[in-house]
């Protein structure tokens, strides 16, 4: 009876064995030694030293190996190597599925294709879909980027990767970190998902968001869900006092961007494009505007009014508030040097002694000139217009009214030391009791209302979420 049953298994098992090896579907196993069992029902074959296993173009080789036959499987143990024509897989343990074609393995493995390699401490690999998928501590390299990651899916035919959790991909001159990736490696496209960072070390910039395209080939990065751009730049001063004793300081300056929309092209000039709602501080200057383009490497901040009938761009300056159809920031060596702005401009500072009372200026042109980010003068030409309150110490004293064709203004420690006034000069003085209780009526035309300027820790909310 059991010999009868025994016969039959056994016949059974030759009958798979045929069928799958007609099919090129069986592996083939060989070795120095090899034993047969039967356990629990199951025929096993267990092959000791040089292993080779075989199934259509996929080989394997490893010191010991456990053959399940009738699940046309085998474990691999010992110094495995697995290759499938250019494509080598070396682990130290791994486990071969022959129906699906599959391996997998629970301890170190590394996949070298001749384009990538790719490691980590457990991995799979697809030899029809020809994809592995890779987890822990996963690290690929190839002849241009270096990625790291959680976990990792690699399309082989389409030189495809999908990284996901803790992912950073770094060429020679930046770093992307992200929840999620997608990479192309023919284009070297990637697009990157939650809490993404651009790292720029050269520049100091780091580009945050939730969902970037970048573009290598085009030199373009986009950033189109909740983009913030930071960059730190260290500034120094040196003064100078009546003993000629010279006092050098550094600062930490950092200019936060925040927009709807944010663009980077990095061909002849690294340029950022910031769109829609766009908000700016850098020390003691910020900006509202629609659009912003920022020169890097010309150390240039321009702010535009997008159409005829859109805002124009705010900009603050300590307590002062500029507006005007575009203006136009100048760095040198990270500090502003100047401040151009064009068309209906309008200047309106708070008063020193009474923040509800605003000095107020307008005029077609407004050129601001600072050292050592100490505003020095004022020009302001075509058509200047102004309001300045005047103070007996701190007791108020009325206002002055002026007009004419240009003016200059000078300022010693920010505060306005002179004010001179060009072509057809007119100036009006109203004494106190002329203008106590009706400040309100004391606007310029072209008046714009003072606002709140944004605060840096506003803008970086958005990176606590």
């Amino acid at each position: 009876m059991i010999k009868s049953l025994l016969k039959i298994l056994f016949f059974s098992f030759l009958f798979i064995a045929l069928t799958k090896a007609q099919n090129n579907d069986y592996i083939e196993v060989k070795g120095d030694s090899l034993v047969g069992k039967t356990i629990n029902g199951e025929m096993v074959r267990e092959v000791h030293g040089n292993v080779v296993i075989t199934q259509g173009n996929v080989i394997i080789n490893c010191k010991h190996a456990i053959q399940y036959i009738s699940r046309n499987e085998a474990e691999l143990i010992g110094d495995v190597v697995i290759h499938q024509d250019s494509m080598i897989i070396t682990t130290q343990r791994g486990y071969y599925f022959g129906d699906t074609k599959k391996s997998v393995s629970d301890t170190s493995i590394t996949l070298n294709d001749g384009k990538v390699i790719l490691t980590a401490k457990r991995g799979k690999y697809n030899f029809e879909d020809h994809k592995a998928f890779f987890q822990d501590s996963v690290v690929m390299k190839d002849s241009i980027s270096n990625l790291s990651s959680d976990s990792l899916t690699y399309f082989k035919d389409e030189n495809r990767i999908v990284a996901v959790s803790n992912v950073a991909i770094s060429d020679t001159a930046n770093t992307i970190k992200a929840d999620s990736l997608e990479h192309f490696r023919d284009t070297r496209i990637t697009f990157a998902d939650h809490n993404v960072q651009v790292i720029n070390p050269a520049n100091h910039i780091t580009l945050f968001g939730e969902h970037l395209e970048d573009y290598p080939d085009k030199n373009y990065t986009l950033v189109n869900k909740q983009p913030l751009m930071m960059q730190v730049d260290t500034t120094y001063s040196r003064t100078e006092n009546s003993e000629g004793e010279v006092d050098s300081t550094m600062k930490i300056d950092t200019l936060v961007i925040k927009s709807k929309i944010m663009e980077t092209f990095r061909d002849t000039a690294n340029i950022f494009i910031a769109t829609d709602s766009v908000k700016i501080v850098r020390g003691d200057f910020a900006s509202v505007n629609n659009l912003t383009y920022y020169y890097r490497d010309e150390g240039k901040i321009i702010t535009y009014k997008v159409s005829k009938t859109a805002a124009q761009p705010y900009l603050w300056y300590e307590d002062t508030q500029l507006t005007g159809d575009s203006v136009s920031i100048n760095l040198e060596k990270n500090r502003i040097r100047s401040l151009d702005a064009f068309g209906n401009t309008f200047i309106i500072s708070q008063n020193e002694y009474n923040p509800a009372k605003f000095d107020q200026t307008s005029g077609d042109t407004v050129h601001m000139y600072f050292e050592n980010s100490r505003l020095q003068k004022t020009k302001i030409r075509g058509s200047v217009f102004s309001i300045y309150f005047q103070y007996d110490l701190e007791t108020p004293n009325g206002l002055t009214k002026s007009s004419s064709q240009n003016a200059l203004i000078l300022f010693l420690d920010n505060k306005v030391d002179e004010i001179r006034l060009y072509g057809s000069p007119n100036s009006e003085f109203y004494p106190e009791e002329l203008v106590k209780g009706k400040i309100d009526s004391f606007v310029l035309s072209k008046y714009v209302a003072f606002k709140p300027k944004p605060e840096k820790e506003e803008l970086l909310k958005i990176l606590k979420k």
